[in-house]
C-alpha cells in the first residue's frame, strides 16, 4: 500500500512537471507569435512622423513595428528583390501602384497625406528661393530625384523658378530626404529642400530657418500605403495599421507634421 501511495504521488509529480513544462513552450510560442514586428518601409520624409503613429498603433493594437527608412524608388526595388517587408508608405504613389501591378500587394494602395516642400537652412535669415543665387550658399542639398520624390519636387521648384542655371554648379544630391537633413544639419550644405515634416518634428523644430515652397510650383506629393505579399503569419496587422493611418487619431498627428490629411476617416 505504501509502494502504490508512492508511485502515484511520483506520477503525478512527472505528469504536473510535463504539463507545466508544455505550457510554457506554448506560452513561448504565443508571446513569440505576439511580439514579431510589422515591418513598415517608408520613405525617409516621414521618419520622424511615423515614429510618433506606429508608437500610438503600438499602443492601442499591441502589436510592434520595426521602421525601415530609404528613398522610396529604392524600396520599391528591393521589395520588388524579395525584401521581407509588410508595409510600404512610399512618397510617391506611383511607386505603390507600380507594386500593386506587380503583384506585390493585397489590395490596391491608398493615398493617406499629402507632403508640403520647404526650403532650410541653419541660417536664420533665409527669405526665399531668391537667397540661393547668393555667395553664401555654396551648396544646395536635394534629394535624387530618380528615386525620392521630393528631390523631383525640388528640381521642378528650381526650373519653375527659372534659377536653375544659376544655382546648378551648387547642387549636392542625397540618396533620399533623410540624407540631405544630415548635410543641412551637419553644415556640409548651406541649405537644402526637404520635407515640412522634417523641420516641424520635435527634434529639428526651431533648428535653423525654414520657408514653405508654393505648392503650385511642384507636382504633388501623394503619401500613399500599400499592404504587400509577405509570409507574415497574421497578415491582418498589416490591414490593422492601413486602417489606423486613416482614423482620427491618425490623421491628426498628419496634421501636427504639417501633412495634409486625407478626407477619408475610418474608425479603429
Amino acid at each position: 500500500m505504501l509502494i502504490f501511495r508512492f508511485n502515484y504521488t511520483f506520477m503525478s509529480i512527472r505528469l504536473s512537471a510535463v504539463l507545466f513544462a508544455l505550457m510554457l513552450a506554448l506560452s513561448a510560442c504565443q508571446n513569440k507569435h505576439r511580439i514579431k514586428p510589422l515591418r513598415i518601409a517608408s520613405a525617409a520624409s516621414l521618419q520622424y512622423v511615423l515614429k510618433d503613429l506606429t508608437e500610438t498603433f503600438t499602443e492601442q493594437s499591441n502589436i510592434p513595428c520595426e521602421l525601415i527608412f530609404s528613398s522610396s524608388g529604392k524600396l520599391t526595388a528591393q521589395i520588388k528583390s524579395g525584401a521581407p517587408y509588410d508595409v510600404f508608405l512610399s512618397a510617391d504613389r506611383k511607386y505603390t501602384e507600380e507594386l500593386a501591378a506587380s503583384d506585390f500587394a493585397l489590395s490596391p494602395p491608398k493615398v493617406f497625406a499629402h507632403g508640403k516642400l520647404v526650403l532650410w537652412s541653419l541660417d536664420g535669415a533665409l527669405k526665399g528661393l531668391d537667397d540661393l543665387k547668393k555667395s553664401n550658399y555654396e551648396h544646395i542639398a536635394l534629394a535624387n530625384e530618380r528615386t525620392a520624390p521630393y528631390g523631383m519636387a525640388a528640381k521642378e521648384v528650381l526650373v519653375h523658378s527659372k534659377i536653375l542655371p544659376d544655382v546648378a554648379s551648387k547642387l549636392v544630391f542625397g540618396e533620399s530626404i533623410a540624407q540631405v537633413n544630415q548635410f543641412v544639419h551637419s553644415g556640409a550644405a548651406d541649405v537644402g529642400f526637404t520635407a515640412k515634416s522634417v523641420v516641424l518634428s520635435k527634434q529639428l523644430s526651431g533648428v535653423g530657418s525654414w520657408v514653405e515652397i508654393d505648392a503650385k510650383w511642384y507636382s504633388p506629393i501623394e503619401h500613399s500605403i500599400v499592404v504587400l505579399k509577405s509570409k507574415r503569419e497574421d497578415e491582418g496587422d498589416a490591414e490593422k495599421f492601413s486602417n489606423f493611418l486613416f482614423s482620427k487619431l491618425a490623421q491628426i498627428i498628419l496634421d501636427g507634421y504639417g501633412l495634409t490629411p486625407a478626407d477619408v476617416n475610418v474608425g479603429f
